[in-house]
């Protein structure tokens, strides 16, 4: 649970890396080739911050920044 936001429970996704060569068909070229594709990762955009919960208790927890920005916490 280490790249895993503690409140929406957003974590890492999966997608790939495109390379392609040569010039595109609107600029006059013959068209773009692939030339490689490999597995990658967007991670999500966590932050530790301490929490001040519903009983008054503070805590630290790994946040995500759209549930920071959004008001889902309040900071201590």
């Amino acid at each position: 649970m280490s790249r895993v936001c503690e409140i929406c429970g957003k974590g890492p996704s999966a997608g790939r890396h495109i390379v392609r060569k040569g010039s595109p068909k609107y600029k006059g070229g013959i068209g773009l080739h692939t030339t490689g594709i490999s597995n990658r990762r967007f991670l999500p955009n966590l932050h530790n911050v301490r929490v001040k919960d519903a009983a008054g208790n503070v805590t630290h927890k790994k946040v995500c920044a759209k549930c920071i920005r959004s008001g889902k916490i309040t900071k201590a």
